[in-house]
């Protein structure tokens, strides 16, 4: 089902638009919290290092048990 904006009414798409903000906010704190984790950051590297090494599986991989 397809909903064009000239069918919402003013105060669905204000809905529509604070909801989309208060997602996209959460998201970012999300993020800047993960960022501020030291050992985060590590497993980030960490696993930055192993994929350029090639020590990683594919999803297929992963699935076929």
């Amino acid at each position: 089902m397809s909903v064009k904006v000239s069918d919402l009414t003013v105060d669905e798409l204000r809905d529509l638009i604070a909801r989309s903000v208060q997602e996209s906010i959460e998201e970012i704190m999300e993020d800047l919290a993960a960022l501020a984790n030291p050992e985060y950051l590590d497993s980030v590297r960490e696993a930055r290092k192993d994929y350029a090494e090639g020590r990683c599986v594919s999803l297929d991989e992963l699935t076929r048990g």
